[in-house]
């Protein structure tokens, strides 16, 4: 990112919450040419200010089952040009086939879980839907490629969107579940990559928004071909 803008600039480009984790404001790196903040810090001061506006994003109920009978690990999907895409097929199939039940996330019970009713309806998929049976905790990954580049605020945003728009109750019907689970939205982003050394920088606003949405970030480990999970 070439221009350097001010703390001014860039509480302008946030006023209006739809799609707000798109906006390209989110994925600012460096400082504000006058206060010197990372932008990430301001962008996460205003949302802790203007947190209810959350509250306007209305959930969406799909018609047909959010749970795809073509989604079944047999490994047909993996023609997919999208990394991230293909690492999500691939977790899957460890769960599906091989009985993978990953530390700390469980087994991964479906990858792609689409969001939209109506073609129209402005909502994206669930990268990963990963069930602990023995916490009784759904978690909503949002997975990023190994060399990603986004900043944690916008994987922090778009999982907590994908958490709101979510029809809670028929997503846990759907796919079998016990009604008193929980649900939890996480950035599930690889070890060593931009988002976990990001998390090593002393960003106080990140931490604060991070806690008051309740999100939990998962790290992803990939050695020798072999995927593993770690908090």
């Amino acid at each position: 990112m070439g221009k350097k803008y001010s703390k001014k600039e860039i509480l302008e480009e946030i006023q209006d919450m739809g799609n707000f984790y798109k906006r390209k404001v989110v994925n600012y790196r460096g400082t504000t040419s006058d206060s010197k903040e990372y932008y990430t810090e301001v962008v996460a001061e205003w949302i802790l200010k203007n947190i209810y506006l959350f509250d306007y994003i209305k959930p969406i109920t799909r018609e047909k089952s959010y749970k795809a009978d073509s989604h079944d690990g047999k490994n047909k999907d993996n023609d997919s040009n999208r990394e991230e895409e293909k690492i999500a097929m691939k977790l899957f199939e460890l769960s599906q086939n091989q009985g993978k039940v990953f530390d700390i996330i469980g087994k991964i019970i479906d990858y792609q879980t689409p969001l939209k009713d109506i073609q129209t309806d402005k909502a994206g998929k669930i990268d990963l839907l990963a069930y602990n049976e023995e916490e009784k905790i759904l978690r909503i990954l949002e997975l990023k490629r190994p060399d990603s580049k986004e900043t944690m605020l916008r994987c922090v945003l778009e999982a907590y969107t994908y958490l709101k728009v979510v029809d809670k109750d028929k997503l846990l019907k759907d796919f079998g579940l016990p009604e008193n689970t929980k649900i939890k939205a996480c950035p599930f982003v690889f070890y060593g990559g931009e988002q976990h050394q990001e998390m090593q920088k002393n960003k106080e606003n990140l931490g604060e928004l991070i806690k008051e949405l309740g999100i939990e970030i998962i790290y992803l480990k990939e050695e020798n071909g072999e995927y593993s999970v770690v908090k």
